[in-house]
């Protein structure tokens, strides 16, 4: 990744190796690095409108958005959508339980919820208490693990789904990649992952606030393709206010996806269409 990139304070760098190198250039730095991320959201409030920064009016539009990619997810890599398994997820920096509880426990019928920062995780366990919950009793909120991404190892073969919205930008880049490549463990065979993120224009763009990177569409590729993971479909999220990041949705598997009538797929290749923390 040769992209630059710009820091929140007006900070310049040539490219990614040069911010990580400056932001965690050896284990102290590094431990700093995050320690400052969880101190930021220890400090915000543990309801919805303080998860999305004061953005809470955006929830519909995100829920809607995510549900019709989810649905299409699970008629495609599931028969029947799913319906006669027992499906299984995993809520990545899960926050109060939001995404759980509009989307994914309405789908799944276990939810493990995985948030560092504890007053969220609390706030969590009652927002998804059964007698909250618009669900019957085969679906429900299972465990509730308070530990960042990058300790954070999955029983093997237990997920369908593992989730992570918002959050990823808080690790480094070697985190990431060793992240997904121990959750890779984690799924089911068939299962896949849901990444839901901020997109920078072009390179990325650190915030000095919270200790988090946005980076572009082609900085997360190059970084899936070191994860041993494929693009199974993407989709950008709209409804959004104009100020905010694009926000897109990638589905992640171990598979190469198979393309289908490749001949097809040729003769109309002409005619294709040309901040939340």
């Amino acid at each position: 990744m040769n992209a630059g990139g710009l820091a929140s304070n007006g900070r310049q760098f040539k490219n990614p190796d040069e911010m990580w190198r400056e932001e965690v250039g050896d284990q102290s730095k590094k431990s700093e690095w995050y320690n400052k991320g969880v101190s930021y959201w220890q400090g915000v409030e543990a309801t919805v409108d303080g998860v999305l920064g004061g953005y809470g009016h955006v929830n519909d539009a995100d829920i809607k958005a995510s549900e019709a990619f989810l649905n299409a997810l699970l008629a495609e890599r599931f028969t029947n959508a799913g319906r006669g398994h027992h499906l299984v997820a995993l809520d990545c920096g899960s926050g109060v339980g939001r995404v759980t509880k509009n989307l994914l426990i309405r789908y799944f019928n276990e939810v493990d919820l995985l948030e560092p920062v504890s007053h969220f995780l609390e706030a969590a366990r009652g927002n998804l208490a059964p007698e909250n919950l618009l669900v019957s009793d085969s679906y429900k909120a299972a465990n509730f693990y308070c530990l960042p991404l990058q300790d954070f190892t999955p029983d093997a073969q237990r997920y369908d789904c593992i989730w992570i919205q918002w959050c990823i930008g808080h690790l480094a880049d070697d985190d990431f990649v060793s992240f997904f490549k121990r959750a890779k463990g984690g799924l089911k065979p068939g299962g896949f992952f849901v990444l839901k993120e901020n997109i920078a224009r072009a390179g990325f763009v650190l915030d000095e606030e919270d200790k988090s990177v946005t980076r572009s569409d082609s900085y997360f590729k190059e970084l899936f393709n070191q994860c041993g993971l494929h693009i199974w479909k993407m989709k950008d999220q709209k409804g959004f206010p104009d100020e905010l990041f694009a926000v897109k949705m990638y589905a992640l598997t171990t598979e190469i996806p198979k393309i289908v009538n490749p001949s097809k797929t040729r003769r109309q290749s002409k005619n294709r269409p040309g901040v939340i923390k």
